[in-house]
């Protein structure tokens, strides 16, 4: 059991953390409406969020800085759904994400489809991984009951025009060319007094960012460019241990998610469940 335990900690949780950035946009609106300030600001995110959460999914370039993992930028490229569940299929930095005593290659298929993570391996010479390709872990094992049933719920990665909607100081920074497009910069900031006094989160919705407010020293950043479609260019967090960089290439027509073969698959649900009780002191 050796080899299990040499999986870094924070390798595991990358794909997992910048999942919880999503969240559903179909509320955009009702936060736009409640919040009642910056209209035309306001009025502009919310055309985003609903054209965008409409579309189902997304081809993305994301990069993520995790301060458990070292600081070290993990890049995360591929597809992110949530038209009928929330579901990915990315490629992940394998060394800068502290997996490679799991994968040689230079970069892993992370996949998350039907309650779990999906991780490409190398096969094992022994344990739960011995002669398999994919590792499987439940998302409750890593995020939490409470954070998987945010993800499962909620699984439109545009979450940033959701809790930009809730801040008290969003504004526009102005036009700027991203990726080649013309798009307007939009920046809020969030804090523990507004996630508690909105009545627009649920309770697990609360629960996660108030725990990720915590980890970030009590506020999360959001800045969002729009362009001339009204659909979101690239979005970026700040915050609760990590900063997230995400670039939307191309909204829907997205191939369908699907679980690799449970036969070719070693499930190591209860050895990360011990992992994050420990670190959490449980």
């Amino acid at each position: 059991m050796k080899h299990l335990r040499t999986v870094a900690w924070a390798g595991i949780t990358v794909a997992a953390l910048t999942a919880t950035t999503a969240c559903s946009a179909d509320t955009a609106k009702k936060t736009a409406d409640a919040v009642g300030h910056a209209g035309s600001v306001m009025a502009a995110l919310t055309r985003a969020s609903d054209k965008a959460s409409g579309l189902g999914s997304a081809e993305v370039e994301t990069t993520t800085v995790l301060t458990a993992a070292g600081g070290r930028p993990v890049a995360m490229n591929g597809t992110y759904s949530w038209g009928d569940g929330a579901a990915m299929d990315v490629e992940m930095d394998t060394a800068n994400a502290k997996m490679s005593t799991l994968q040689d290659d230079p970069t892993m298929q992370v996949k998350m489809v039907d309650g779990a993570y999906f991780y490409e391996i190398d096969p094992q010479p022994s344990g739960p991984l011995k002669g398999k390709h994919w590792m499987r872990i439940d998302v409750s094992a890593v995020m939490g009951e409470a954070g998987a049933d945010n993800i499962a719920d909620n699984a439109d990665p545009t979450a940033g025009l959701r809790y930009i909607g809730a801040s008290k100081n969003v504004k526009e920074v102005g036009e700027e060319s991203v990726r080649g497009k013309k798009a307007v910069h939009y920046r809020g900031s969030i804090g523990a007094d507004q996630v508690n006094s909105s009545s627009k989160f649920s309770a697990a919705e609360k629960k996660a960012a108030l725990k990720s407010l915590a980890a970030g020293g009590g506020r999360l950043t959001y800045d969002v460019w729009v362009d001339g479609d009204d659909l979101p260019v690239r979005m970026k967090q700040q915050g609760g241990g990590m900063d997230v960089t995400m670039d939307f290439l191309k909204f829907g027509a997205a191939k369908p998610i699907t679980a690799p073969p449970a036969s070719d698959t070693g499930d190591l649900t209860d050895e990360v469940k011990k992992q994050r009780g420990q670190s959490l002191g449980q």
